[in-house]
């Protein structure tokens, strides 16, 4: 439509300047004139606006400081109600409000302000305006204006509308490329004056795209930042396993070499109590030994060079068989490879959950099943006959912390079973772009 009407007003220009008319003549001028004076209107306020995010920046360096005083700016230059945040979560299901301000106060609804003091009426308002922007695809991609009376509104918030004696909404889209992170809005009260309303909508424009570039930026920080958390650990975690393979690990391995070289030497010339005690030793230096190499194999569960789950699976059970007298069944099927990251925290669950089984569960058997799902993901199964999980919680050995971390980092789905007496399953479920990780421990 906007299209139309610029062809046809570029059609009309040569007959009106040809026209000997001076009505038509002036009206012309008067039109490309007043053109013009928005055009240079527009290009000074971008810059302005520029300045302005600058300026905010350097005095709000968190994201929430800097948008809080943005919709302060915006409400108090363009003579408005409210100037509110709405932003698209990181499942791009759904939008909610992020905050707003109105009536010189900034509302932040996720923190405090939707408590129980909130009008039940302004958060159902909110909702499905929320609802509305993130349906409302031609909203995706250009800005929207409102009466306080459009019938594209829901009835809901054009009767909060009205409370607020708002005449007027306009709704911008944060885009940046060809993506959509959200929204912001302006509401302001009297009625829609052609001039002061494409101002306003023109601000909120270039307000926008400095705001989306600003959120952005934002994101990407904060992914650097947990991505360098994370280096961080895993690095910790290795120098750990270092320590404890090169300290521990070996000074055990010799304290348990020259026992059992005593052990020989002696023959059975020791007295009872001495050979009691010596045996005794020997007995503490495996089991510790054997506990600083789980300790290892923990901090380091990735999987190795070349090494698919299946083998690391096996590795993992023929491990578990050699330091535990419970038998460890393994029932693999064919499976498909899904990246070393993924894989990684998959076995590391696996590590975890097959050493909880064996170290608290006092089962007499564990089974460990892995099946690929619909031939690009994976369920993941480690089940015990053993005790289960107390109903107090008071068992701190199940690691389901550990392993709901790690389910989290790749996007699995991890549902944990168990039921006194009647053992523990830990069952893991992994698509691409599958459901946010869910933890259930049912009994």
């Amino acid at each position: 439509m906007g299209h139309t009407g610029c062809d046809s007003e570029r059609a009309r220009l040569p007959e009106e300047a040809a026209s000997d008319d001076p009505h038509v003549l002036r009206a012309a001028l008067i039109r490309e004139s007043e053109e013009r004076r928005r055009a240079d209107c527009r290009a000074d306020m971008q810059t302005e606006v520029v300045q302005l995010a600058l300026d905010l920046l350097v005095r709000e360096p968190d994201v929430a400081g800097f948008f809080g005083a943005l919709t302060k700016a915006m409400v108090e230059e363009s003579e408005s109600h409210t100037c509110g945040v709405w932003l698209i979560d990181e499942s791009r299901q759904c939008c909610e409000l992020w905050m707003v301000y109105a009536k010189d106060h900034l509302y932040t609804p996720r923190k405090d302000d939707w408590g129980g003091h909130a009008d039940p009426r302004k958060r159902l308002a909110c909702e499905t305006f929320a609802t509305h922007l993130f349906e409302y695809r031609t909203g995706w991609s250009q800005t929207i204006e409102y009466r306080c009376d459009d019938v594209r509104l829901p009835d809901v918030f054009r009767a909060f509308l009205q409370r607020m004696d708002s005449a007027t909404l306009i709704a911008t889209p944060l885009v940046l490329g060809s993506g959509n992170l959200g929204w912001m809005t302006l509401s302001s009260p009297g009625e829609a004056d052609p001039e002061s309303q494409w101002w306003r909508v023109a601000v909120l424009e270039a307000v926008a795209r400095q705001a989306a570039l600003a959120l952005h930026h934002n994101r990407l920080t904060e992914l650097n930042r947990r991505e360098d958390r994370r280096k961080a650990i895993l690095e910790e975690r290795n120098r750990l396993a270092r320590d404890i393979h090169d300290n521990l690990a070996q000074g055990f391995a010799a304290i348990l070499m020259q026992l059992q070289a005593a052990q020989r030497e002696g023959g059975g010339t020791f007295p009872q109590a001495v050979a009691t005690n010596i045996e005794t030793a020997v007995d503490l230096a495996r089991t510790h030994l054997t506990q600083a190499r789980r300790s290892v194999g923990a901090l380091r569960p990735n999987v190795g060079r070349g090494e698919d789950i299946a083998a690391a699976l096996k590795r993992l059970a023929d491990m578990g068989q050699r330091t535990a007298n419970t038998p460890i069944d393994l029932v693999v099927d064919e499976l498909p490879r899904l990246g070393d990251a993924v894989e990684r925290e998959i076995i590391g669950i696996a590590q975890e959950a097959l050493t909880n089984a064996v170290r608290h569960s006092r089962a007499k058997r564990i089974t460990i099943r892995a099946s690929a799902v619909q031939s690009v993901g994976l369920r993941l199964s480690v089940a015990d006959d053993g005790r289960g999980i107390a109903r107090d919680g008071s068992s701190s050995g199940f690691g389901m912390t550990s392993m709901q971390e790690r389910a989290d980092k790749i996007g699995a789905s991890l549902t944990i079973v168990t039921a006194p007496r009647n053992g523990t399953e830990v069952v893991l479920a992994w698509e691409p772009a599958s459901l946010p990780t869910q933890v259930h421990v049912a009994s």
